[in-house]
């Protein structure tokens, strides 16, 4: 017994000898990977307390024998950051990015004051950003976004006085920003404090930040006030975005602040000026009320004509009130007619309504509809409807019994989102009037074309029905909206998150895939036609699906179009639900028609060059965050000449970035390559574009994606 706690003794003795063999870094370090739950990943596997020094680590780069760099971006590894890290006392960067690090910073953490650069964006952090960053006088770059940060901003932060890159967006941080904001940290070049819970006035001090080259982001929070006259002395250069705050009164028209479109300043409801198409005259608080009431302290000589206007003004009180009354009334037999519409249209309500109630609601969703309802309803008695698989197993009174939720009506009728009985969700489009007077056969041949096109980018079309007053469209559903929202965000759905680069980048390729086949593998070769962000939708894991393939051609049948097996173009409108306001070259120009490429005005047959350049387009709004036309000063160029005079021009590549993707810089390479081939494909002339097979083979060649 006594020789085995004699050989346990030696051993636990030799166990420390090795472990203090290890230089004080490399202690630092391991209780960094002792607090990550699933250390046995990857990255972690060679850091070992048998090593001498910590510099041949996964990760760790040295300088010397002392640690200068701890970099383990997008591995998605899972704990809290340990106190231990601040004895790294000649660390000078840190970039964990993309994990799944949960908890609270640690005040020692900040020890470290040789840091320049701390990365932690894309965690589970929460709770308030220690005061204690103010140690860190070194620091240039500090980015903590898409974390759960609470609190204020400290006022300690203005003591780092170098800091170059702030982000400190999505996240719930409160409270006003520090006063000096623009006099301490005038070193700053960009900022994102987008996505909190930020409130006060913008401090006028932020106009001092004559260092700005990328972005001053500060959307989506609770600032209130006036906009500083102060921010036109930014440089021109400068992305500012004010939208979607509690911000009033007139758009300071000075400096940087005339070069900015409407965008800038959405959502903010109490904004006049310009660029917004908002008077200031019949918005500002101090203009004059319609009905002038005389003043109590008028002279005596104006009595008389203190009773004509006591008369005229009982006159207007009197039209005033009948008009109102009249409101009233047609309110009541609006709303007694109108109440399956509301019913349908609760989306967001529980159970929703049945579809054939939908149904019986006019298309054009007209209270005052000429038909009875009851006429649909008798119609739908003699109709065609047509499995195009037959594992679908269900048919169309289970379809009618439904639950119905309205996603949305474009130029190509309603869409409902139907749950069967069993649960299962299917997309039904109910096409427009302008679907209404094929007969069987014609729709038949239509239908069932586009029904063969199958691919995993491509919406599969799983039914159909035909009759005189209803054509419907049965499609599986596609949970997670569509791409437009997923890059600019909607109304009523703040905050969102927005897409990483290399889900961009998967989401480009699934878009290749689809269209590639549409041109060369597909039964017969098509174009798309109307392809567009809002045409492009996204699944449970982000995947694309291109939608509305087919549909152009297919409400064309009956107006005797040609017979060739591609589809027409169709000018497209503006989402009714987008956020931004866009300020269009010319009446005719909407955000549809942006995606066309310039011959479609002037060809009659329709190429697939059409739908190359569409995505060129696509992919730069993807890369950029803008929408298809770029306002500059008095005038509007697209989005393809925009980013090509930037390149021209040397500007760094943060310049053209989504100010979302600003983390993502260090694929800067992966991401030039990309916007390449969009202005290959965005390319003025139709001959000098690639072929989709050209862009799918090009684009496999970048690095694989990874979530």
């Amino acid at each position: 017994m006594n020789l085995q706690v004699i050989l346990l003794y030696f051993l636990i003795c030799n166990y420390f000898d090795i472990v203090r063999s290890l230089n004080d870094d490399g202690n630092a370090l391991l209780s960094f990977k002792n607090s990550i739950e699933n250390y046995t990943d990857d990255p972690l596997n060679n850091w070992n307390y048998t090593d001498i020094s910590p510099c041949s680590w996964h990760g760790v780069t040295c300088r010397g024998d002392r640690v200068v760099s701890l970099s383990i971006p997008n591995r998605k590894l899972v704990g809290s950051l340990p106190a231990a890290l601040g004895n790294l006392r000649e660390l000078r960067h840190v970039n964990l990015r993309n994990n799944k690090f949960f908890g609270s910073l640690p005040p020692d953490l900040f020890h470290a004051r040789e840091l320049k650069t701390l990365v932690l964006s894309g965690n589970s952090l929460s709770g308030p950003i220690p005061h204690e960053i103010g140690n860190l006088k070194n620091l240039q770059s500090l980015d903590f976004s898409q974390n759960s940060f609470n609190g204020s901003i400290p006022l300690s932060l203005v003591q780092c006085n170098r800091l170059k890159i702030l982000s400190l967006g999505q996240n719930s941080l409160t409270g006003p920003l520090i006063d000096d904001f623009g006099t301490s940290l005038i070193a700053l070049q960009r900022i994102d404090l987008s996505f909190n819970r930020l409130s006060g006035s913008i401090p006028s001090t932020i106009g001092n930040l004559s260092s700005l080259k990328g972005t001053l982001d500060l959307s989506h929070n609770f600032f209130n006030g006036t906009i500083p006259a102060s921010l036109g002395s930014l440089p021109e250069t400068v992305y500012i975005d004010l939208s979607y705050n509690n911000l009033s009164g007139n758009i300071p028209q000075v400096g940087s602040l005339l070069n900015i479109g409407p965008t800038a300043f959405a959502g903010n409801s109490l904004l006049c000026g310009l660029p917004l198409k908002i008077s200031c005259s019949s918005s500002h608080p101090d203009s004059q009320s319609l009905l002038h009431f005389p003043s109590q302290n008028s002279d005596s000589s104006s009595g008389k004509n203190g009773k004509g206007s006591t008369s005229c003004l009982s006159i207007v009180i009197t039209i005033v009130a009948s008009v109102i009354v009249g409101i009233c009334l047609i309110g009541l037999l609006v709303s007694n007619r109108c109440r399956k519409i509301t019913a349908c249209r609760g989306g967001e309500q529980a159970g929703g309504c049945s579809f054939e109630k939908a149904l019986m609601v006019r298309k054009e969703f007209f209270c005052f509809a000429k038909d009875s309802p009851e006429i649909i309803s008798e119609n739908m008695g003699h109709y065609n409807f047509v499995q195009l698989e037959q594992q679908l197993n269900f048919d169309l009174d289970q379809l009618l019994k439904a639950s119905a939720f309205l996603l949305g009506k474009s130029g190509t009728g309603i869409v409902y989102k139907v749950v069967l009985a069993d649960g299962r969700a299917l997309a039904v489009r109910r096409l427009g009037e302008d679907g209404g007077s094929q007969r069987f056969r014609e729709f038949q041949a239509e239908v069932e074309a586009i029904g063969k096109v199958r691919h995993p980018n491509i919406t599969t079309l799983r039914a159909y029905c035909w009759s005189v007053d209803e054509k419907l469209l049965i499609y599986d559903y596609i949970p997670n909206g569509d791409l437009a929202t997923a890059i600019h965000g909607k109304a009523g759905t703040v905050p969102f998150r927005p897409l990483s680069w290399p889900v961009r980048l998967r989401i480009m390729k699934g878009i290749a895939k689809g269209l590639a086949y549409l041109h060369e593998f597909s039964p017969k070769r098509y174009v798309h036609g109307n392809l567009k962000p809002s045409n492009i939708l996204l699944g449970q894991n982000m995947e694309p699906y291109i939608s509305d393939f087919g549909l152009c051609r297919l409400l064309n049948t009956d107006r005797g179009s040609q017979t060739y097996e591609l589809d027409q173009m169709t000018s497209g409108t503006p989402q009714s639900n987008s956020p931004f306001e866009f300020l269009p070259t010319s009446p005719t120009v909407t955000v549809g028609s942006s995606y066309q490429s310039p011959e479609v005005s002037k060809v009659t047959k329709p190429s697939q060059k059409w739908d190359i350049y569409s995505y060129g387009v696509i992919l730069l709004e993807m890369i950029s965050g803008k929408f298809p036309m770029i306002k500059m000063g008095s005038m509007e160029i697209d989005l393809a000449q925009w980013v090509q005079l930037s390149f021209e021009e040397r500007k760094p590549l943060y310049h053209v970035l989504d100010p979302f993707m600003a983390h993502d810089l260090d694929e800067e390479k992966e991401i030039v390559d990309v916007v390449k081939i969009a202005l290959a494909c965005a390319q003025k002339s139709p001959e000098r574009r690639p072929s989709m097979r050209y862009v799918c083979d090009n684009l496999e060649r970048l690095a694989p994606s990874i979530n």
